[in-house]
């Protein structure tokens, strides 16, 4: 019998203490096999509000529910030993009020296990995230493009471009990290200042489209490996082109059952021995 010590999973002063040191590895999961595969690999997997669009073939994140967010959430935590796992609030989910927000939060984190949650918005938002972490709810923010607000926001596209819009997505970063969280998304936020936030704030920046300074980094890791192919953002690298591999893998399985080649004698129970 084996003596090891169980894997323990990186904690959140763990992740704090990175930065501006080794920058944080991240990348989104949706599912229990897919935490399997990557989290050995990582440091931080977000179930995202993105699987509505991965998994779910929704326009957007509006439509992603508390009930699905739980249930994605709970599957990753039982597939990863190693990363911190964070779970998306949805939309609607923490807007109304802080104590709804602690409602929600809580029954995230008691029904899936996960180490912590993700709010949007900045300013606006400061409170509810002070009166979450208050509570013992970690909470990661999220700043600059936010899915969320596409609609008010006009858009996917870079923030920042304007000295104004600068300012405040600067403003919004600082009143979250006072606020309590433990690190800020940055999303889709012009690189100087990305980089200006990520030297002015103490807790670490998770860059998506932003700059090679922040404290680490993440991917929709269907992005990062092929499988989505509806759109290609500009930050995004592929690493691998698996959907072409899978797709020859199902046409090849397609052909053999048309042929009646599979399944072979070998694959199927009670053959008579020729």
């Amino acid at each position: 019998m084996s003596t090891s010590a169980p894997a323990k999973a990186r904690s959140i002063p763990q992740l704090v203490a990175q930065k501006g040191e080794t920058p944080i590895v991240c990348l989104t999961a949706y599912t229990h096999n897919m935490a399997r595969l990557l989290d050995a690999q990582v440091d931080l997997l977000l179930v995202g509000d993105s699987l509505g669009m991965v998994l779910y073939g929704l326009d957007s994140t509006l439509g992603v529910t508390l009930d699905m967010m739980i249930a994605h959430g709970g599957a990753v935590v039982r597939g990863a030993s190693h990363a911190c796992i964070v779970v998306d609030m949805p939309f609607g989910s923490y807007q109304e009020s802080p104590e709804v927000a602690f409602r929600n939060a809580a029954r995230v984190m008691s029904e899936t296990g996960c180490a912590a949650v993700k709010i949007e918005g900045g300013a606006a938002m400061a409170e509810t995230v002070t009166y979450l972490t208050e509570r013992g709810v970690p909470v990661l923010g999220h700043v600059g493009l936010m899915p969320q607000a596409v609609h008010s926001l006009g858009g996917y596209r870079a923030r920042g471009r304007s000295d104004e819009e600068a300012r405040k997505i600067a403003a919004d970063a600082h009143a979250i990290a006072d606020a309590g969280a433990f690190g800020i998304v940055l999303e889709g936020v012009l690189e100087p200042l990305a980089r200006e936030i990520t030297a002015e704030i103490p807790i670490p920046t998770i860059g998506i489209g932003a700059s090679p300074a922040c404290d680490g980094q993440i991917l929709v890791t269907e992005d990062v490996v092929g499988l989505f192919s509806e759109f290609t953002p500009k930050f995004v690298k592929r690493y691998a082109e698996l959907g072409t591999p899978l797709s020859e893998a199902v046409r090849a399985y397609a052909e053999d059952v048309k042929a009646r080649r599979f399944p072979a004698d070998e694959h199927c129970f009670g053959v008579a021995k020729k």
